[in-house]
């Protein structure tokens, strides 16, 4: 079984979506349930509805899930377990306060030294635990020997013991902390193959030694997808769909982004035919806006004119073939509207062509139907003594409410069936 485990304490990051997506083509390759784990044990950060907007959005890209998982409903076994390491003394109470620690933090900050719990209440005589009534989190020891892992990108990789520090299993409160929780959870659900960004890569090692105290024999494989260089600079889920991004080209973009793909524009289901972590780059990426606008104008060229329409509030074949038009200028739905609209809304014509373009209403008005632009063109030009760019001008803004883009002649084919609610 696989597993995609976002947090609802904030939107849905390219990241984030760009693990779900991966997760999602293995299951299917490998024929395992793949499940949405919704990560909800930091209930002072959680945001309300945030789980649902997740979930939609899972939904809205295609990944289909056998079942979804609240790790809040887990916290019974979280606590069951704690408490039998603590039996089999491989986890020990810590009495140490939130400011001692941060206070160790800033020291080893200070000293250029990545911090690590310095074991100070770990072997604290029985009698001192016992009567001390402050309050304390549980600890697992550190492992006594190196860990093993066998990655799927970066192979087998080994994570010296003493890179490992006796970490928090629950805190003061006894709720569950990130990294016991998740290892927990996947022991419950049976996991077999953890893709996720490496940026969580020092966490395997304590998860990995979390199974091993409670004597977990299932060996799971890892695939740490490498990160996204430029985070910080590129856009959520949400704002990339606002702007006008297909799920298909966004999906498309976040598979292939760094790695030797044998296609260049494709369809998820396209992928679970042929993707392999041998062809993911084992460098970090960056993200390109612009490389994200090519596919997602090649996505939407690839649309049948009546789907292709719907973007841009129609349902009709025409005025689909006209919005393919001007894909020669733009990339997402969003700039599109921005061409199709002003063409069925009134228009503000300068004033050096309100004289031209009020003949040339008053003489469509009263034309008969021109299947053929030529013939429409050799009217409208006799009955208005206008030609040149004197024709021209003032046509296309009559038109499309702007002197620039496609034109006439082939604007005319999709548009003559409108012509009368055009120039209203």
């Amino acid at each position: 079984m696989l597993r995609f485990a976002p947090s609802p304490t904030g939107d849905l990051h390219i990241g984030d979506l760009r693990v779900a997506l991966f997760n999602y083509i293995v299951s299917k390759q490998k024929k395992e349930d793949f499940i949405i784990r919704i990560e909800d044990t930091d209930t002072q950060k959680n945001i309300e509805g945030k789980d649902r907007e997740i979930l939609d959005l899972v939904d809205l890209f295609g990944l289909e899930h056998s079942q979804v998982v609240y790790q809040s409903q887990n916290v019974r076994f979280h606590s069951a377990m704690a408490l039998q390491l603590m039996h089999e003394k491989k986890a020990f109470s810590c009495f140490c306060s939130w400011e001692w620690i941060e206070g160790k933090r800033k020291e080893a900050e200070d000293a250029g030294k990545e911090y690590q719990y310095d074991d100070a209440c770990r072997d604290l005589p029985a009698e001192l635990v016992i009567d001390n009534l402050s309050p304390f989190t549980i600890r697992l020891k550190r492992p006594d020997k190196d860990i093993t892992i066998n990655d799927h990108i970066k192979g087998y990789t080994t994570f010296k013991a003493d890179s490992v520090d006796s970490f928090m299993l629950l805190a003061q409160d006894k709720t569950s902390r990130y990294i016991f929780a998740s290892a927990v959870d996947d022991m419950l659900n049976d996991i077999s193959l953890v893709v996720r960004d490496e940026a969580n890569i020092n966490n395997t090692p304590k998860q990995e030694h979390v199974r091993a105290s409670l004597k977990y024999d299932k060996k799971l494989e890892y695939a740490h997808i490498p990160s996204i260089s430029n985070l910080d600079d590129a856009l959520n889920v949400k704002e990339l769909l606002t702007a006008g991004y297909l799920p298909a080209a966004i999906s498309n973009y976040l598979i292939s982004m760094g790695n030797d793909l044998p296609h260049d524009i494709f369809e998820t289901k396209d992928a679970i035919e042929w993707f392999d972590f041998s062809m993911v780059s084992n460098s970090p990426t960056r993200f390109d806006i612009e490389e994200l606008k090519e596919i997602n104008k090649k996505h939407l060229l690839q649309l049948d004119s009546k789907e292709l329409s719907r973007y841009v509030g129609f349902a009709d074949e025409e005025i689909g073939e006209l919005a393919r038009l001007y894909l020669e200028e733009v990339s997402t739905t969003k700039e599109l509207k921005t061409k199709i609209e002003p063409i069925f809304a009134s228009k503000e014509i300068p004033q050096e062509f309100i004289q031209q373009v009020k003949l040339m209403k008053d003489a469509i008005k009263s034309a008969p139907y021109f299947n053929e632009y030529d013939a429409f063109k050799d009217y409208i030009s006799k009955e208005t003594g206008l030609d040149g760019d004197d024709f021209v001008k003032p046509l296309h803004l009559l038109l499309t409410g702007t002197v620039d883009g496609p034109e006439i002649a082939e604007i005319y084919k999709y548009l003559k069936n409108y012509i009368g609610e055009i120039i209203k």
